[in-house]
């Protein structure tokens, strides 16, 4: 059922004005919430109002499960071959739109076009991937080492599945639950971030056309996550909950899902390091030092935080550096020829500026940036310190922003201590020129992921996810469709 309450999105260069859904997305209706309360969605780079969505309660979540257990029979009995060619429209549909959908993303976002291009482009690749998975998710037959019996495996759908988003990839991170769910055989409710839901929307909307079943995937979002999440939870048919955002959040969300001992998959907080060892090309660790730091205006869990410079090409990494991040231009997102966009709201701008400001206070140099501009909007212009010393806490936190923080190291053991030295372990950086080098360092950093002379590590059909606390278990890859199974073991005799 189609809600009257749509966003219109402004036409672009590629398509006419669209009409995005805002209410909450339960089985086959749009609906406002239960309470007919609104969540403004504002535009980040000018602080102005988008429009708002639905806000839902606890009776909406509990609604949504009901949706997501009327569909899961059916949907769970579906053969392989039907699921998979449904999630292989959605990647055709998605990519179809890419053009308005990218522009929906900087509006309520505030990344540069370009990024939001970029990520749609993943996202979509999530279906594509997980129609090819969807068919492979192969058990396995053995024998009783007695002999008295055959061992059969088979791997079946969890459940139903609550995947919580954050708002940095509102469509890559959607997708990268949701496929693999539906390629498993799993229902879901989606609760995106309620500064981002516009894009998630989108997303069920094309999802829909493209003709998954109603109550198959459901949206809701809420002001109140914590009160509605821990309802749903505790209700007792949720049984796979996967998180994407905070470490803080996530220990909160993992106390709520023992009491009901839900399966839980979180991809938690970074804090990676960038390492370049004097044997590295430097034009090439430039290059993909930009990737790494500048890659969504730094609003990435993935983003490089602390860059440890071996001391013999210190300055000579540190010059160039700041010669390519001053050359990124500020500006508003959906504007062409934007390189760095704004960041989500003013708490994020606050939250650098008292980063930077601790770390200068203890003797780091701001060689480019280092203040907020005075404008509309929510912006952080991209900065080089150089010579952060080892106290400071922009070594410590997650900047989520345009910043590069610089460290000279002398030994390959000196790095390592460095770049272990964190509570996180989502992925590392490495730049060198010799490949057995490399490969010895990437076994001692305590890391999920692994960059070896790359900047970049996401991609749909590689195992994304964090060792310590950056989170527990992987998405995308093979990997991802089996966190939404559970494997049954039959012995029989034959």
């Amino acid at each position: 059922m189609k809600s009257s309450n749509n966003y219109l999105l402004p036409a672009c260069s590629a398509n006419p004005v669209r009409e995005i859904p805002t209410d909450l997305l339960i089985g086959e209706q749009w609906r406002a919430g239960a309470e007919g309360r609104r969540i403004d969605v504002i535009n980040p780079s000018t602080g102005e109002l988008l429009t708002s969505v639905a806000d839902a309660t606890i009776k909406d979540g509990i609604q949504a499960i009901d949706a997501a257990a009327q569909a899961a029979t059916g949907w769970a009995a579906t053969p392989p071959r039907k699921r998979a060619e449904l999630l292989r429209t959605c990647f055709e549909r998605m990519v179809a739109h890419s053009e308005w959908l990218a522009q929906l993303i900087s509006l309520e976002n505030g990344k540069a076009l370009a990024d939001a291009k970029s990520e749609v482009l993943y996202a979509a690749e999530f279906f594509r991937w997980y129609a090819e998975e969807a068919v492979r998710l192969e058990g396995e037959v053995s024998v009783s080492p007695s002999g008295a019996n055959r061992i059969v495996v088979m791997y079946q759908p969890i459940g139903i599945a609550l995947l919580i988003t954050p708002w940095n990839f509102p469509a890559a991170m959607a997708t990268r639950k949701i496929a693999p769910a539906l390629a498993a055989g799993c229902t879901c409710i989606l609760k995106p971030a309620e500064e981002t839901p516009l894009t998630a929307y989108a997303v069920a909307q094309i999802m829909l056309e493209a003709g998954i079943p109603p109550g198959v995937v459901n949206v809701i979002t809420t002001s109140d996550p914590a009160a509605v999440v821990k309802a749903m939870l505790h209700e007792g048919r949720i049984r796979k909950l996967s998180f994407t955002g905070s470490t803080e959040v996530g220990r909160l969300l993992l106390r709520e899902a023992a009491d009901t001992v839900v399966n839980s998959s979180m991809e938690l907080g970074g804090n990676a390091p960038f390492l370049v060892f004097e044997d590295a090309n430097i034009e090439e660790a430039i290059a993909g030092a930009m990737i790494a730091k500048m890659r969504n205006g730094g609003e990435a869990c993935t983003a490089a935080n602390r860059f440890y410079i071996q001391r013999g090409v210190y300055e000579q990494f540190t010059k160039q550096l700041v010669a390519r991040m001053g050359a990124v231009k500020l500006g508003e997102g959906c504007s062409p020829e934007t390189g760095c966009g704004a960041l989500i709201n003013r708490a994020a701008v606050e939250k650098i500026e008292l980063l930077v400001a601790d770390a200068v206070k203890r003797g780091a140099r701001v060689l480019l940036g280092g203040s907020a501009p005075t404008r509309p909007g929510f912006f952080y212009p991209p900065t080089v310190l150089a010579d952060v010393p080892a106290g400071a806490e922009i070594l410590k936190q997650e900047i989520f922003g345009p910043v590069a923080a610089l460290v000279p190291f002398d030994s390959i053991d000196e790095a390592v201590q460095l770049a272990n030295d964190t509570e996180y372990g989502l992925v590392s950086y490495i730049y060198t020129g010799d490949l057995k080098t490399g490969l010895r360092i990437s076994e001692r950093l305590e890391s999920g992921m692994i960059a070896l002379n790359r900047g970049l590590v996401s991609d749909a059909a590689a195992p994304f996810g964090g060792v310590k606390q950056s989170g527990l278990g992987r998405e995308g890859s093979h990997h991802g469709i089996r966190e939404f199974t559970e494997a049954k073991y039959i012995a029989v005799e034959w």
